[in-house]
């Protein structure tokens, strides 16, 4: 497609006015980034104090520096990976509830909670599990973690169901499913797919909340960071806090990589995927008869037209309700001769 059918084809005004600003918001941005690296040299930014990564005061080594990094970010990951799946398996439970079950009871229910869970700070959670649960610092930030973000996911989850298109709710219910199993075969997986980046989102959000546990003494990176810089002064919290910042910029951006490598895979494999079963058995109607056609039919097996059949031949004649054995049989013959008499027609070129 020409992308003069999208937009018009900017003239020469537009060109000289689209280079300006590009000069322009280039210089700018340059001055910003030159005046920001000038007032941390003048505060001594760069001086000597990044020595602590490599070459630490007060006989420590750079060993163990890095080590008591390496062990919160390790606290870290541990909660993330204990919290992350089950916030959403919670999360995908509650909106399987609020979309599968029709009860009013269970659905009031399910909302509740996570409209309770969702209004509620993630730290305050946390000192919930602290201080009134009495639970170590690792189980109550993921306590916090768990209950927030599952809500967040149930409405996540939930907002990707009601997107769907109505026609798929009604395929599944009019072949005989139950709404529950409608929602986990039929509507569940296509919601995922779509709300995939939202979930990703989310699961980046509950790493970073992580964080939070610094202040239920929980030894996380943060925490790691300022016992560090507690040890070795002020001095050196920016180079601390760089790599502090670096490391979960890191992370996060392998989780988005892994998302997008995920959503790339099921975009593929819903290309590619096979086309549903064909036949009296299947959900789709048998070839011929209102379904797909004849020759597609036979290429899948169809009974009728698969079975050494000619893809030409006719479908088979449907009982009517109420018909004998007899009559039905005299019907199908009657076919068949009028079937035999128009090829041999055909054959002699007779009308």
């Amino acid at each position: 497609m020409s992308s003069s059918v999208l937009y018009d084809v900017p003239g020469p005004r537009a060109r000289r006015l689209d280079r300006i600003l590009n000069v322009t918001f280039s210089v700018a941005f340059v001055a910003i980034a030159a005046y920001v690296v000038y007032a941390f040299a003048q505060r001594g930014v760069f001086d000597d104090r990044w020595k602590v990564l490599w070459d630490p005061p007060k006989g420590q080594t750079a060993a163990d520096v890095w080590t008591s990094l390496a062990q919160g970010l390790g606290n870290t990951l541990l909660a993330a990976a204990i919290a992350a799946p089950i916030a959403v398996t919670l999360g995908a439970f509650v909106a399987i509830v609020r979309r599968g079950i029709t009860r009013r009871l269970v659905t009031g229910s399910a909302t509740v909670v996570t409209e309770f869970a969702r209004g509620l700070p993630v730290l305050m959670l946390m000192l919930l599990a602290r201080l009134a649960f009495g639970w170590s610092p690792l189980w109550s930030v993921v306590f916090g973690l768990v209950v927030y973000n599952a809500a967040v996911v149930a409405e996540v989850l939930r907002a990707g169901l009601t997107a769907l298109p109505k026609g798929q709710r009604e395929a599944g219910l009019s072949i005989g499913l139950s709404p529950m199993r409608t929602t986990l075969l039929i509507e569940l997986p296509q919601a995922v797919r779509i709300m995939l980046p939202a979930l990703v989102s989310q699961i980046v959000v509950l790493l970073k909340d992580t964080a939070l546990g610094y202040i239920v003494s929980y030894p996380e990176l943060l925490r790691k960071i300022k016992i560090n810089r507690d040890y070795f002064g002020d001095d050196y919290v920016i180079p601390l806090f760089v790599v502090g910042a670096t490391l979960y910029i890191l992370i996060n951006l392998a989780i988005s990589r892994l998302a997008t490598y995920v959503e790339r895979r099921l975009r593929e494999r819903g290309k590619g995927a096979n086309p549903p079963e064909i036949g009296p058995a299947g959900p789709i109607p048998q070839s011929g008869v209102g379904g797909p056609p004849r020759a597609e039919g036979a290429r899948a097996g169809d009974p009728v037209f698969g079975a050494n059949r000619p893809v030409e031949s006719q479908p088979m004649p449907q009982r009517y309700p109420g018909e004998s054995d007899e009559e039905f049989q005299r019907r199908i013959g009657q076919a068949s001769s009028q079937r035999a008499s128009l090829r041999a027609n055909d054959r002699t070129g007779d009308v």
